[in-house]
C-alpha cells in the first residue's frame, strides 16, 4: 500500500491540474477585464474625484482631477488647488505625454503661478497640438496682445472663430476696438485674416454696420482688401455701399466707390450697353419685377451680339422700372440713349428720369424713346445739376394711362456726358 501511495501522479491527474489552474487563471483574467471595462465610462465621464479612485495612475483619470481641481482653485482663487492641479497634470504628462489637455493645465498653473514665459512655452506646446483647445488658445490670444503682438494674438483669435459661434461676439468686438484704437497696427493683421475668406467674414462684417465708427472700420478694410487675393465681392460691397446710404453717409458712397473704383468713375452711367453685369449695386441696374412691367436684360433681335433692355408694360401700371446710382457734380449735362420700338407709344409711356439723393428734386424727365421709330434711333436730354444735389438716382419710369395699352420698347447705349 505505501508502494502504491508513494507512486508518482499519473499524467492524466497532471493534465487535470493544469487545466484547472488555466481556467481559473482564465476566469480571474475576465473578472479583471470585466471591472476595465466597466470603470471605463466612470473614468471617462464621471466627477473626476471618483475616475482617480478607481484609477489613480490612469492618465485620463490624472488629467479629468487636475482639471477639476484648476477650475476650483480659479473659482476660489485658492492657490493650494493650483498647485494639486500642477502635480496631477505633471503626473499625467509623465504617463501621457502627448496629453494636450494635461498639458494646457500644466499651461494654465505655470501662468496662475506668475511665471508667463514658462506658460508661454507650454501653451504654445499645447496650442500647436491642437488647434481644438480652446482655453490655450484663448490664453496665448489675450497674453500676446499684452505684449502687442497683434499677428499671433488675432491667429490664436481666428482659430477660436472658426469653430465657437458663442464666443465670435466677444472676438469681434476685440477686432473692431483694436482697429478703431490702433488702426496702423491691427487692421493689416484682420484684413490679413479676412483674405483667407474664413467662415467667420460675413459675420464680422455684419457685425460693423451698427455705428459710424464699426462703419469706419469696414471702409477701412474694404480699401485694404481691394489689393487683396480677395477683395470684398459684389454683394459684401453693396452691403457696405447700402448701410453707408441708410445712415446718410453719401460722401463715403462716393468717396470709397472712388477709392476702389468699383465701379469704375470713367464711366457716368454703369453698364449703359447693358452688357457688363459685373459692377456692384446700387450702381448696377435694379430691374424692377412689378405688375404689368416685365423688364429684362437679353440679346437684341436685330442685333443679336448687342444685349439691350427690353421692357413690356401694360400701360396702366406704375412702376420704376430700373435705376442706379450716380455721381454727378454740379453743371450741364446731356443724356443720350438709342432705343427700337416693337409696339405702342413709348415716348408716352416711358420717362428717364434723375433725381436727387437724399431727397425727391426730380432735376430731369424726359421721354425714355425717341417718338414712333421702330429701327434703332438716338435720342437725347438735356438737365442740370444743381448745387447740393450730391448724387442723383437715374431711373426708368412709367407714366400710366387710364386703360391698359401695350407698350414695346429696346433701349440701349444710355450715357450722361458733360456740356463744356
Amino acid at each position: 500500500m505505501k508502494a502504491q501511495a508513494d507512486r508518482p501522479a499519473t499524467p492524466a491527474r497532471n493534465k487535470g491540474r493544469a487545466s484547472e489552474i488555466a481556467t481559473w487563471g482564465l476566469t480571474a483574467l475576465g473578472v479583471v477585464l470585466a471591472w476595465q471595462v466597466a470603470i471605463q465610462p466612470l473614468i471617462q465621464r464621471g466627477p473626476g474625484e471618483i475616475a482617480f479612485r478607481l484609477a489613480p495612475t490612469s492618465p485620463l483619470a490624472l488629467r479629468r482631477v487636475a482639471e477639476s481641481e484648476f477650475a476650483a482653485g480659479r473659482k476660489d482663487n485658492n492657490p493650494r488647488r493650483y498647485a494639486q492641479a500642477a502635480d496631477l497634470a505633471r503626473e499625467a504628462v509623465a504617463r501621457s505625454p502627448f496629453d494636450v489637455r494635461a498639458l494646457r493645465v500644466v499651461g494654465l498653473t505655470e501662468a496662475e503661478a506668475g511665471r508667463d514665459a514658462a506658460a508661454d512655452d507650454i501653451l504654445t506646446l499645447a496650442g500647436n497640438w491642437s488647434l481644438r483647445d480652446d482655453p490655450a488658445h484663448a490664453w496665448l490670444m489675450n497674453h500676446r496682445l499684452t505684449q502687442g503682438d497683434y499677428t499671433s494674438a488675432f491667429a490664436h483669435a481666428d482659430t477660436l472663430v472658426r469653430r465657437r459661434e458663442d464666443i465670435r461676439p466677444r472676438i469681434f468686438s476685440l477686432f473692431t476696438t483694436a482697429a478703431t484704437l490702433d488702426q496702423q497696427r491691427a487692421l493689416p493683421r484682420i484684413a490679413a485674416l479676412m483674405e483667407a475668406n474664413p467662415p467667420w467674414r460675413q459675420a464680422y462684417l455684419d457685425t460693423l454696420y451698427g455705428d459710424v465708427a464699426g462703419l469706419q472700420v469696414a471702409i477701412n478694410l474694404a480699401v485694404l482688401l481691394e489689393k487683396s487675393r480677395a477683395p470684398l465681392n459684389n454683394t459684401e460691397l453693396y452691403q457696405l455701399y447700402i448701410q453707408l446710404m441708410e445712415k446718410g453717409q453719401i460722401e463715403a458712397v462716393r468717396v470709397v466707390r472712388a477709392r476702389l473704383n468699383r465701379p469704375s468713375v470713367a464711366h457716368l452711367v454703369t453698364n449703359g450697353g447693358f452688357g457688363d453685369d459685373s459692377a456692384p449695386a446700387p450702381f448696377q441696374w435694379r430691374l424692377a419685377q412689378d405688375a404689368g412691367v416685365v423688364a429684362e436684360i437679353v440679346p437684341d433681335d436685330v442685333r443679336p451680339a448687342d444685349p439691350a433692355l427690353r421692357i413690356d408694360y401694360d400701360g396702366y401700371s406704375a412702376s420704376r422700372i430700373a435705376e442706379q446710382l450716380m455721381f454727378l457734380s454740379p453743371g450741364r449735362y446731356r443724356l443720350s440713349a438709342e432705343s427700337r420700338t416693337e409696339e405702342g407709344e413709348p415716348a408716352k409711356r416711358l420717362a428717364l428720369t434723375l433725381t436727387c439723393a437724399p431727397g425727391d428734386l426730380i432735376i430731369l424727365s424726359a421721354p425714355a424713346a425717341a417718338p414712333g421709330s421702330q429701327v434703332w434711333t438716338p435720342f437725347s436730354a438735356d438737365f442740370t445739376v444743381p448745387a447740393g444735389c450730391r448724387a442723383q438716382w437715374l431711373g426708368i419710369e412709367t407714366r400710366a394711362g387710364d386703360t391698359r395699352s401695350r407698350t414695346a420698347v429696346w433701349l440701349d447705349r444710355i450715357a450722361v456726358t458733360p456740356i463744356s
